[in-house]
């Protein structure tokens, strides 16, 4: 086993293509579909299935991805070790983003990390699934690292995360709703209210039907959002009621907050990576600057040794 035939691996997981994996590689499409073969004849497998339409992944091929991914990242650390001392950091960031995030100023965190490392190449891209699509993308190492909103159940065991922020979130009224008079209530008085939300794989909208399913409450969705600011346009035209974060609704003179006083949803906003592969060097720096760039929305500064967690 060669590390030029795991590299060609990786790339036609990722870009589930001999095509589009040889333009990334910068090769012709044989050099990878050989590469590839010869892989599979030392295991002894079969790795991918191919037909005119699609390329995937056998059940062997799902298991090599993660460890043939820890080799690529190992191999990348040796390199980073060597880089530090001389020309400068180089590899790749790939980022899975989730929609409307607005407690980050990403343009700024990312434009200033391209300044500082030229030598890295830095992708962001939406996950229109939320944080089910982002931890899809870990796994399928689509992604190097993705953000996460994640309510009380906690981050799936298989990630290593760093809690960026907590994020309180209120009951968003319309002004014009026979519940906007009201500074309180319970959940049950919600029973029969229609409502505005994400779509399922969000982690907020999995944590609020988790408390809805809990409470024997049968919840009306009646918008799928996408994105915060898309949520809060959709209550503010009287759409339906929402349970947002409490920053994204303060100042609006078309919504009230009313306290729900026996259930909170209050959720974590995450970076993670993969638990089997070791952030590199060029992910850590990029890390460092998303605490930099954070929009508390209490106000508060982040923990000073937060980055310091990475290690």
């Amino acid at each position: 086993m060669e590390l030029r035939q795991l590299e060609y691996f990786v790339a036609v997981a990722h870009e589930r293509s001999f095509t589009l994996a040889a333009r990334r590689l910068h090769v012709v499409q044989s050099a990878v579909s050989a590469a590839i073969a010869a892989l599979e004849r030392d295991l002894k497998v079969t790795l991918f299935e191919r037909s005119a339409q699609r390329v995937v992944l056998t059940e062997a091929g799902t298991a090599l991805l993660p460890e043939a991914l820890a080799v690529m990242d190992a191999v990348q650390g040796a390199r980073d070790v060597v880089d530090e001392l001389g020309a400068g950091m180089r590899g790749s960031v790939r980022v899975g983003l989730l929609p409307g995030l607005g407690l980050i100023d990403l343009p700024a965190a990312a434009g200033e990390f391209r300044r500082r490392y030229p030598g890295v190449e830095l992708q962001l891209r939406v996950e229109p699934e939320g944080s089910a699509g982002v931890v899809v993308g870990l796994r399928n190492g689509d992604i190097d690292v993705g953000f996460l909103g994640v309510g009380a159940g906690g981050v799936p065991r298989e990630l290593t995360a760093w809690e960026l922020l907590k994020v309180p979130q209120v009951l968003a009224v319309p002004t014009g709703h026979r519940l906007a008079r009201r500074r309180s209530l319970k959940l049950a008085e919600l029973a029969d209210e229609s409502f505005v939300d994400f779509p399922p794989g969000f982690g907020t909208r999995t944590l609020i039907d988790q408390r809805f399913e809990a409470a024997g409450i049968e919840r009306q969705v009646v918008v799928e959002a996408l994105g915060i600011e898309n949520g809060v346009q959709f209550v503010r035209h009287g759409v339906g009621l929402g349970i947002l974060p409490g920053y994204a609704v303060a100042d609006d003179k078309a919504i009230r907050r009313v306290a729900i006083t026996d259930e909170t949803f209050e959720w974590s906003l995450y970076m993670a990576t993969l638990r089997k592969r070791k952030p590199s060097a060029a992910l850590r720096a990029l890390l460092g600057l998303v605490v930099a760039h954070l929009r508390h929305p209490d106000g508060t500064s982040p923990g000073a040794d937060l980055v310091d967690q990475q290690n």
